[in-house]
C-alpha cells in the first residue's frame, strides 16, 4: 500500500478530519493488539533474540539496520539467522530463503536482501521460524520487524524511525500510521534508532527512557558515480519520495519519478514502459535493492541499483546494546 499523505504530522483541514473519522477504528485496532498480548504467552528461544521494529507502518529503514547488525555479528564471529515475515510473498513457512531458487513474490523482497548476509528464515509464525532457525545453527535470530508480534520473546529490541517522518499524526490505524501508541512502545524498546535528521523532535519525546542512536543512510561508493547524470527513478517502497530525495541529495538530474505501492509486483510491461520513459528522455533508470529484486530476472541488468550504506554517529551505545545481548549467546556461537 502506499503511505496515505494524512498520515503525515502537516495537518489540513482534510487530513484532521479523516483522522477524526477513522478514529474510532484506530481505538479498536489498538485494543486488539493489548487483548492479543495479553493473551500470549511468549516463547522464549534457546538463543538470543534482536527485533528490529518500528511503531509505524511503511518504510522507517528497519531492513538496512537488521542488514548492518547482522554484518557486525558475523564479523564477530556470531552465527546470526534472519527472521523474516515475508510481506509480500506467498509461502507461508517456515522455509530457508535461497536466493537462486526463490523469488520475491515467494519469500518477499526483504528476505531476499537479508539472505545476501546470512542464513534468513521466511515464517508467518515467528515461533515456527525461530525454532527452525536454532535447529539449523543460528546462534543468534535477528527478527526484521515482529516488534508487536508477542508470541516470540525478545533480548533486544531496537525501534527504528526515520528523522523526517517521525511517528506521522500520532493517531492508530487506519487514522495514522501507527502500529500501536507511542508511549507503549517506547516501554518495551531498549533503544532507538533515528535515521536521518531528526526533524521531528523524536529525541525530546524519547527523552531519557532508552538510548538514542542516530544513523543516516549514505550512497555507496558505486552509486557516487550517478552524480550529476539523468536519472529516472521509480521505487515501490513504503514513502518513495524518500529515495527521490536521496538522489537529488546524491547529485542525481531527475528527469521523472514514479512511485508504486509498497512491495509493488511490477510487470514485465510495466518495466519495458519505464525504459522506453528513460531512454527518450536521455536518463538511467535507477531503483532501490529492494525494488530490483523484483523485477524479472532478464530486466535487472538494464536498471541501475542506488545502494546506500548505513553510517552510524555513535556507534559506541550499539556496541554496548550488543554486546549485553551476545554475551548470552555463549563464547561457542
Amino acid at each position: 500500500m502506499r503511505t496515505p499523505e494524512f498520515w503525515s504530522d502537516e495537518a489540513t483541514p482534510l487530513s484532521t478530519a479523516l483522522s477524526t473519522l477513522l478514529a474510532p477504528l484506530g481505538w479498536a485496532y489498538g485494543l486488539g493488539g493489548q487483548l492479543r498480548a495479553s493473551r500470549t504467552t511468549p516463547h522464549h528461544c534457546k538463543v538470543p533474540v534482536i527485533c528490529i521494529g518500528n511503531l509505524v507502518a511503511g518504510g522507517a529503514g528497519k531492513t538496512p539496520v537488521a542488514l548492518d547488525i547482522g554484518q557486525r555479528l558475523t564479523a564477530n564471529g556470531r552465527c546470526p539467522h534472519f527472521l523474516s515475515r515475508g510481506y509480500g510473498g506467498i509461502l507461508p513457512g517456515p522455509v530457508k530463503v535461497d536466493p537462486d531458487r526463490h523469488s520475491a513474490t515467494q519469500v518477499g523482497d526483504e528476505a531476499l536482501l537479508l539472505a545476501r548476509i546470512a542464513p534468513t528464515w521466511v515464517s508467518r509464525d515467528r515461533v515456527a521460524g525461530a525454532i527452525a532457525a536454532v535447529n539449523s545453527g543460528a546462534g543468534i535470530v535477528i527478527m526484521d520487524d515482529g516488534f508487536q508480534n508477542p508470541t516470540l520473546a525478545k533480548d533486544l529490541s531496537l525501534l527504528v524511525v526515520d528523522g523526517a517522518y517521525g511517528f506521522g499524526n500520532g493517531h492508530l490505524l487506519p487514522a495514522g500510521p501507527l502500529r500501536e501508541p507511542i508511549k507503549a512502545g517506547l516501554s518495551r524498546a531498549d533503544g532507538v534508532i533515528v535515521i536521518g535528521e531528526d526533524g521531528q523532535n523524536i529525541a525530546r519525546l524519547v527523552g531519557d527512557q532508552v538510548p538514542l542512536l542516530s544513523a543516516r543512510l549514505t550512497p555507496h561508493l558505486d552509486a557516487k558515480a550517478l552524480k550529476g547524470k539523468n536519472v529516472l527513478a521509480f521505487a515501490g517502497i513504503g514513502r518513495p519520495e524518500k529515495f527521490f530525495k536521496s538522489l537529488e541529495a546524491a547529485g542525481c538530474q531527475l528527469m521523472a519519478c514514479f512511485g508504486f505501492a509498497d512491495h509493488h509486483p511490477y510487470s514485465h510491461s510495466e518495466i519495458n514502459d519505464l525504459l522506453a520513459k528513460a531512454e527518450a528522455a536521455g536518463a538511467i533508470a535507477v531503483t532501490t535493492a529492494k525494488d530490483v529484486v523484483r523485477l524479472a530476472p532478464d530486466q535487472r541488468g538494464k536498471v541501475t541499483v542506488f545502494e546506500v550504506d548505513l553510517t552510524w554517529e555513535d556507534e559506541a551505545t550499539l556496541t554496548a546494546l550488543l554486546d549485553s545481548v551476545v554475551s548470552k549467546a555463549g563464547a561457542g556461537q
